[in-house]
């Protein structure tokens, strides 16, 4: 039986709360399965902290995410809490984090679980699909960087390397391996998704992509324009199974993707590496509902279960695994059931009151039920 260390990094605004919902749950799914071992080790980062001490990310407490298993981060940054030059903290403490870590591809589920609100009249066969942002390069290779001649010309650039594209194209035909295939006819299938008419960059980005895909030949490999892509992801998402691209414009599609199936409440997200995994939900700290025990913490539940099923991956561990499967049961009844929900999703419940409900739903999954 093996034991896994967490580092927790509640962060700021609502992230504290949800942290502590996610730790019911996580302590309750411990007690369900017998042969999980999680311990849990806090530890304070982001914008309140820099606020205290100027910094955002100790030295130690990165030393304690690289000596631990996995991180489960809930939110950082606030709006007010700026560096000299007017930029957030969170930003630069992400990307610090990110290249610590080295967590090369990001994963952000679009999965419409039912009893979640939907943004579309029709939702046909089901709407479950991966987003996957390479982490490291692209536009965000520039953050920190960049170029500014006096208040007329400001650069950035961007950045594809064929190691970082061929890794994160890797681990999207691995992932896509792993899954049931898109909604509409169960054929596995990973599109880039570039811009590959216009810039050089992702002309390369496509043609790596497309050399990484002949390691796969039982998956379908197909590219679509980033312009594209975001007409089909509202007029037919039940097409598509794993989506691979740019840092860039993986941020703004995942949040595309998430408004589809509910909103970013419901919205859990991976970033991944060779030896490390850092786990968070996709939303910000929102700080107007901070203290007021109101915040979805079903984002950062669900991040949790994508941090078991990596650990189950990596460590060839079925406990981990089944646990992950059984924790995103648990939180598809209570969405299921509709009666215990946040005001995001429709209800009036607390922040508190969901964690103890998926917590109560977890007896009644199994690892088969998902």
């Amino acid at each position: 039986m093996a034991a896994y260390s967490i580092a927790l990094l509640p962060g700021d605004g609502i992230g504290p709360e949800c942290m502590d919902a996610t730790r019911i749950v996580l302590d309750q799914l411990v007690q369900e399965f017998s042969g999980l071992d999680l311990s849990f080790k806090s530890h304070r980062a982001g914008a309140e902290l820099f606020r205290e001490s100027g910094e955002t990310l100790p030295d130690q407490v990165l030393a304690e995410c690289l000596a631990a298993d996995a991180v489960l981060l809930s939110a950082i940054g606030l709006p007010d809490v700026r560096y000299p030059d007017g930029t957030e903290v969170q930003p630069t403490m992400m990307v610090g984090l990110r290249r610590a870590l080295n967590v090369h591809s990001a994963v952000r589920p679009v999965k419409l679980y039912p009893g979640a609100p939907c943004a579309l009249k029709e939702t046909g066969p089901g709407i479950d699909f991966i987003i996957i942002r390479e982490n490291l390069e692209g536009l965000f290779a520039s953050f920190g960087g960049g170029a500014k001649v006096g208040n007329e010309v400001a650069t950035d650039t961007l950045v594809v390397t064929r190691k970082g594209t061929s890794q994160v194209s890797d681990f999207a035909f691995r992932l896509a391996q792993r899954r049931s295939g898109r909604p509409s006819d169960g054929k596995k299938m990973v599109t880039c998704v570039d811009k590959a008419n216009v810039f050089r960059s992702m002309a390369f980005f496509r043609e790596v992509f497309f050399d990484a895909a002949k390691a796969y030949p039982q998956i379908d490999a197909n590219a679509v324009y980033v312009d594209a892509m975001s007409l089909y992801m509202v007029q037919n998402p039940w097409d598509f199974d794993v989506l691979v691209m740019e840092n860039q414009f993986g941020d703004i599609l995942s949040d595309l993707g998430a408004g589809l199936v509910g909103g970013l409440g419901l919205g859990p997200s991976a970033e991944m590496g060779e030896e490390n995994g850092l786990f968070q939900p996709s939303h910000g700290t929102a700080p107007q509902l901070a203290g007021r025990n109101a915040a979805n913490p079903m984002a950062t539940i669900l991040s949790a279960a994508m941090m078991l099923d990596w650990l189950g991956d990596k460590h060839s561990d079925p406990v981990c695994h089944d646990a992950s499967i059984v924790l995103e049961g648990a939180v598809a009844k209570v969405l299921a059931d509709g009666k215990i929900q946040t005001r995001d999703v429709g209800g009036t419940s607390s922040t508190t009151e969901v964690a103890q409900a998926i917590a109560q739903a977890l007896s009644h999954c199994t690892a088969t039920s998902v």
